[in-house]
């Protein structure tokens, strides 16, 4: 396979999120001179039989790789649609989707991927595709919507964890190759009417204000350029960033946070951006 460490990989499946995600990538790449991989992928059962053994009939074999060239060849149009010159390579795989995109994304840069795609159900807002991905890729996974505010900032979950400070780094790098101002948001859930009574919700404020300062100290300095907002809310970690993803271009959050339990890869607010955000979100799982 092609060396991906400049890469940027947006799986296609011929829904137009997907194709919203190549245009994307398409932007990003052209901005910050990275390649750019455009691939589909069918089941690799569809080669010889379904149901009770049953075989394929020979003419399906031909629609469906017609298929699959025809949504690689929609998704090249947006490409150059947005970025025209830019040079990208375009693949059809026999595989399985997610376990193709996660031995891409072992080697690639990031993984642009639309909010939801085909065979999605009812009611289920984010496809498999990207919810696994997100959940497990060795880098990090775009899962791409237009932002309510194309013009806003970027936004990065804070709570202390190491995957957040990963995922701070990363929302400096973007908001410095954007040139836009950076919100760092670390949100506890809202005191009781007891703790308050108590006298417990003015500590609780200054522990934020000493977490957040201690996460941004190193990368302020790495990035002087970037203008930081810190911002401390006294409601669940998922409720403050979805309301900050109506007003920002880009959300950067870890795939884990605090209080996550043992095997669950993805953790509740990044789940619910994922669902939910008005905006781009960029999941950046913890290395190493």
């Amino acid at each position: 396979m092609t060396d991906l460490s400049n890469t940027i990989v947006v799986g296609i499946d011929g829904s137009e999120q997907a194709l919203s995600a190549a245009a994307w990538a398409a932007s990003v790449a052209s901005a910050r001179k990275l390649s750019l991989y455009l691939v589909t992928s069918t089941e690799p059962y569809f080669r010889g039989f379904y149901g009770a053994g049953m075989p394929v009939p020979p003419d399906a074999f031909a629609e469906i790789d017609q298929l699959a060239r025809t949504q690689l060849g929609d998704a090249a149009d947006r490409v150059n649609s947005v970025a025209s010159g830019l040079e990208f390579t375009t693949e059809y795989v026999q595989e399985q989707p997610v376990a193709l995109l996660l031995r891409m994304a072992e080697d690639a840069r990031m993984l642009a991927l639309g909010a939801s795609g085909r065979g999605g159900f009812g009611g289920m807002l984010l496809g498999s595709t990207a919810a696994s991905a997100a959940a497990h890729a060795a880098c990090p996974v775009a899962v791409v919507r237009e932002p309510a505010a194309p013009d806003g900032p970027v936004v990065a979950g804070v709570d202390g964890s190491d995957n957040s400070s990963e995922a701070l780094a990363a929302a400096f790098a973007e908001a410095a190759w954007r040139g836009v101002g950076l919100v760092a948001v670390h949100a506890s859930r809202e005191p009781s009417i007891r703790e308050v009574g108590l006298g417990h919700l003015e500590p609780e404020m200054a522990t934020s204000e000493r977490l957040l300062a201690e996460a941004l100290a190193g990368l302020q300095e790495k990035h002087p350029d970037v203008q930081v907002e810190r911002v401390t809310a006294n409601e669940r970690p998922r409720d403050a960033l979805l309301d900050w993803s109506t007003r920002a271009q880009l959300v950067v959050v870890g795939s884990r946070g605090r209080g996550g339990f043992l095997g669950m890869l993805l953790g509740s607010t990044s789940q619910a951006l994922l669902n939910h955000a008005r905006c781009t979100v960029l999941v950046v799982r913890p290395q190493g």
